[in-house]
């Protein structure tokens, strides 16, 4: 997929596909300062587990713990899919790729993810400022006429007038 372009954006995308070239190096020598150092001091970081992390120092700490641990020897392997800009200093970069285990020779499709990072221009040079990562699992979508969609409607409107459920703006959790 092209990048999108944004006036004079060309050095800017070498740029950014550079520092992820710095990201995926540093995790692959498992060096957790190297692998911050891609990273904005107040990046918010949320890897495919969904738990996150916020500021640089955080995810150095639990990278360390990785690369000395579940993770020693791993590689990150991925490709930039696209970058697009919000304004001339901003852009999300959509990346696709995994953890390779130092076991295996290729990935297995389970554990491709794709990842949604922002970029920033911070005195002149590009950094991670956020970074949400999602395993790719296509699910396809049912029609609206279909019974799990029928049936989901059925149980929403039981719910209701059982009053097991009401409707919430908050966020509830059992």
């Amino acid at each position: 997929m092209p990048d999108t372009l944004a006036p004079a954006s060309t050095a800017a995308n070498q740029e950014i596909r550079r520092l992820y070239d710095r990201f995926m190096d540093a995790w692959t020598r498992g060096d957790a300062v190297a692998f911050g150092d891609t990273l904005t001091l107040d990046v918010d970081y949320v890897p495919f587990d969904g738990t996150r992390s916020i500021g640089r120092t955080e995810v150095v700490e639990n990278h360390d713990r990785l690369f000395r641990g579940v993770l020693t020897g791993s590689a990150l392997v991925g490709e930039v899919e696209s970058i697009r800009y919000v304004n001339p200093d901003v852009a999300i970069v959509h990346t696709l790729g995994s953890v390779l285990m130092p076991w295996r020779s290729k990935l297995p499709k389970k554990r491709l993810s794709r990842q949604t990072i922002v970029a920033v221009r911070t005195d002149n040079e590009w950094r991670f400022t956020a970074f949400q990562n999602a395993r790719v699992r296509p699910q396809k979508i049912p029609s609206p006429t279909s019974f799990p969609s029928r049936a989901s409607r059925m149980l929403g409107r039981l719910a209701r007038l059982t009053g097991l459920a009401r409707r919430r703006r908050a966020l509830a959790i059992d």
